[in-house]
């Protein structure tokens, strides 16, 4: 195995399952407005639409993991590269049939801007890329949450690292506007149930550490877990589980987000004249750019060949 391949793996499994498999997307799908989730996951509508912001955060999290696979065969591409790959990336993927752009007045070419700029703040702040050694990029992790395998979970992480300190560290990328406060990056669930996955590869013992990087502010946060933290997180995440399995009633949930929702046409608390636009807020780029690859898509991000990787 090319050491490329080792740190892209093949999506590996941590684990073996026959259960049906539920991620973090799947549990905040529910979580946020059952509807959504009945759309998603119990009649799996497929939808071919999505909003600007995911389509800006999945070709940023592409880009990154090409770099990161270029460093690891020892090479280190200059930002302009780096940049023109993006460019380049963009220009092959977008379709303005299928990406929409929610916020009335907001120009295509302030997100293409945004993703460039996001790419440039993180690349000047990691450069020379030295600070430690990748494990894995976009590794797709499988474990249970029980000793019986009843419950388990499944998700992609963006890069997995261990620091000079010889701690794993879990990494995540959020292009979105807002940092969250440290309190509640101190309850996140996703990145500690990725924790729990990787304590089954690199032991329970060893030291890990939590880390988000909002490219969008060049900001980066940090926390880490007790094992009493995870226990309960596990419990609570099964719990959560019993419950959507014990579900019968999806009714719909009305925010401020469900102008970015791909099943808003189908959904009963709008019409079909209604605008896409349902929040008159004057930032720019909300909600958070969420969007690395789709744990419910595991292949979805995926370099598509060689060839590709080879023009950044």
């Amino acid at each position: 195995m090319s050491q490329v391949q080792a740190l892209r793996g093949p999506r590996s499994y941590l684990g073996w399952h026959m259960s049906p498999l539920y991620s973090h997307s799947r549990l905040s799908s529910f979580e946020n407005c059952r509807k959504q989730f009945e759309f998603r996951y119990v009649l799996k509508i497929p939808s071919d639409r999505e909003s600007i912001e995911a389509f800006v955060g999945k070709r940023v999290h592409e880009i990154l993991e090409r770099l990161y696979l270029f460093i690891g065969r020892g090479q280190i591409p200059s930002i302009e590269k780096v940049v023109v790959r993006y460019q380049k990336l963009w220009e092959e993927t977008y379709d303005g049939e299928r990406v929409r752009i929610v916020r009335e007045g907001t120009p295509l070419s302030f997100y293409r801007q945004l993703g460039e700029q996001c790419l440039r703040s993180y690349y000047a702040r990691h450069y020379p890329f030295d600070e430690d050694e990748t494990l894995g990029v976009e590794r797709r992790v499988v474990f249970p949450l029980d000793e019986a395998g009843k419950y388990e979970m499944q998700g992609i992480i963006d890069r997995i690292s261990r620091a000079r300190d010889g701690t794993i560290e879990v990494h995540d990328y959020k292009t979105g506007a807002r940092v969250p406060s440290q309190k509640i990056l101190d309850q996140d669930r996703q990145l500690a149930l990725y924790q729990i996955g990787l304590a089954r590869e690199y032991g329970e013992d060893v030291r890990y550490r939590l880390v988000w990087h909002y490219v969008a502010k060049n900001q980066t946060r940090i926390s880490t877990r007790t094992p009493e933290e995870l226990a309960a997180l596990r419990q609570s995440t099964i719990e959560r589980i019993d419950e959507i399995q014990a579900a019968d009633d999806y009714p719909p949930h009305k925010t401020a987000l469900c102008g970015w929702c791909e099943y808003k046409a189908r959904c009963p608390l709008f019409s079909n004249s209604e605008t896409a636009s349902v929040t008159s807020s004057t930032d720019p780029i909300q909600p958070a750019i969420i969007a690395g690859p789709s744990t419910t898509s595991p292949s979805s991000s995926l370099p598509r060949s060689g060839k590709q990787l080879d023009l950044l």
